[in-house]
This record gives C-alpha cells, sequence and structure tokens, in this order.
C-alpha cells in the first residue's frame, strides 16, 4: 500500500519585514516554503493573517487564528499588589528587544514628559537610549519578571507591527490594565482590558482615566488560558487530519524538486542572517 505524504501544519508570526523594518527577503522565503509543502496555517492573530497574506503569502488549504497563553504558574494574579491613590502610580514597560521599533519613541518621550511627581515608571529589559527618570533594569527570568509586574499598576507597550506580543499577554495574565499602541494585535488582545493610543502625548490622559476607575480594567481582562490554546490546537490538527481519512483533501506531496528548493531557500536564509549580523555588528 502506497504510503501518503505527511499532513504540514505551520504557525506563522510576522510579517518579518514589518516587525523588524527589514529582511523582507525571509518573509518571501517563508511564504515559498508554505506554498510548497504546508497543508495548514496557525496564525498569532487575524492582523497578521491579513499582512501576511498582503505581503504575498498564498492561501493555504485549512488555516486558524490562535492566541499565545504564557505559563499559568508562572504569570497570574498571585501576590500582585493592590493598587492604592495615595501613592504615586506605578508604570512598566518591557522589551527583551532593543529595536527602536518595540515602541522606544515613546518610551523615550515618556522619559522626558511624564509627571514624575505623580507616576513612577520601569522599564525592564535592553534598551537603546539612557533613561533620566524612567528606572531601567536588565532582563530578567520569567519568574522574577512576574514577580516585578505584580509589583506595578499599569502596563504600557508602544512596540510597532506586534502580531501577538507575549510581554503584553504576560502583563495581563498577572492582572495589570493596559495602554498599547492601536497597532499590530495589540487591539485584539486588550480589548477592554485597557486603553489603546496613537501618539505619546495621548498616555497621560489615558493613566488617568485608569487610575480613576482601576478596578474596571482588571476585570474586563479576557484572554484564553493556556488548556484552551492548546485545545484549539489539537481540534485544528484534528479537523484536517479527518478530512484527510474521509478523501475529503489529499496532503501535499513533496516532490524531489520540491525537496531541492526548500533546502536551497533554507540555505539561502542562513546565509542572509549570517551577512546581516556580521552587518550589524560594524
Amino acid at each position: 500500500m502506497k504510503k501518503s505524504p505527511p499532513i504540514i501544519i505551520m504557525r506563522l508570526d510576522g510579517p518579518v519585514f514589518l516587525v523588524r523594518g527589514r529582511d523582507k527577503h525571509v518573509d518571501e522565503e517563508i511564504y515559498r516554503f508554505s506554498e510548497n509543502i504546508t497543508d495548514g496555517i496557525i496564525f498569532q492573530s487575524k492582523w497578521s493573517r491579513r499582512e501576511n497574506y498582503k505581503l504575498g503569502l498564498k492561501y493555504a488549504p485549512f488555516e486558524t487564528v490562535i492566541m499565545n497563553a504564557p505559563d499559568p504558574l508562572i504569570f497570574n494574579k498571585k501576590g500582585k499588589i493592590r493598587f492604592s491613590a495615595k501613592r504615586k502610580a506605578r508604570l512598566i514597560a518591557t522589551s527583551w528587544s532593543s529595536n527602536w521599533n518595540k515602541g522606544f519613541e515613546t518610551y523615550k518621550w515618556l522619559d522626558e514628559n511624564l509627571d514624575f511627581k505623580r507616576y513612577e515608571m520601569t522599564f525592564v529589559g535592553n534598551s537603546p537610549i539612557k533613561f533620566k527618570n524612567i528606572r531601567h533594569l536588565s532582563p530578567m527570568k520569567s519568574k522574577d519578571l512576574a514577580k516585578m509586574l505584580k509589583k506595578n499598576d499599569i502596563y504600557i507597550t508602544a512596540s510597532k507591527k506586534d502580531p501577538c506580543s507575549n510581554s503584553l499577554i504576560e502583563a495581563m495574565r498577572c492582572g495589570l490594565p493596559i495602554i498599547a499602541l492601536r497597532d499590530g494585535g495589540h487591539p485584539e488582545i486588550v480589548k477592554k482590558g485597557g486603553e489603546m493610543f496613537d501618539t505619546s502625548k495621548e498616555i497621560p490622559v489615558l493613566i488617568k482615566k485608569i487610575t480613576d476607575n482601576y478596578k474596571k480594567y482588571p476585570r474586563e481582562i479576557n484572554l484564553p488560558s493556556i488548556e484552551d490554546v492548546g485545545k484549539k490546537y489539537c481540534q485544528f490538527v484534528q479537523q484536517i487530519y479527518k478530512k484527510f481519512k474521509m478523501g475529503g483533501y489529499i496532503p501535499k506531496k513533496i516532490s524531489k524538486i520540491d525537496t531541492i528548493k526548500l533546502q536551497f531557500i533554507l540555505l539561502k536564509t542562513r546565509m542572509a542572517e549570517k551577512i546581516n549580523k556580521r552587518v550589524n555588528r560594524l
């Protein structure tokens, strides 16, 4: 009996070009890879799906959108400090990457314009700028980061073109109301659990809006649990397999030529990444 080709499912991030502001070739190679062998695609947000298709991704036979979820044993509300209007409101932002697209123009503006007599702000991670008023802490392990998040009142993210920010989801899981840039997948994640801004100048007004109605926002946080996310992955896989077993779908067959093409794509991508790393060091 002839063996049927395997079912290939890809979890797609990005687009890389929009997130990094460069490396469009990476997206193009991913799209070629997908067109040749992918039977199903899992996107992290509707925004990511829409923007990948705009850049040239071909529709897969099966697709779905499934949000991320952090480790609930680490990122949870246990030990979260209570908000008090009798002290300074505590704001926090985080970023592992020092790419300016991660929101540093906004964080710079806050460092220069926020009323630090009323607020205090902490940044955890790597930064391309030296803050004058914002407290800057080095990147932390997940457990330490969760503890730090729980010591604060509001999480701010200004990252651009971010498909499904893990940092944002982690903060929300720790019970923090959000102030987020209206871009990427942020609106889909935050919903009523915070406020959105288009320009940095709007942030002070939004901070006051949240602190004046603080109890309302944590109650509005609505995120899928890691169990829910796992179930959705299983259901998607089962959906494709069931269609295949019933004869309603034949998985893509990878020919020898396709294999050579894919090997060339991977080699080309790796070489481009090495070149980019060397250029960035200059």
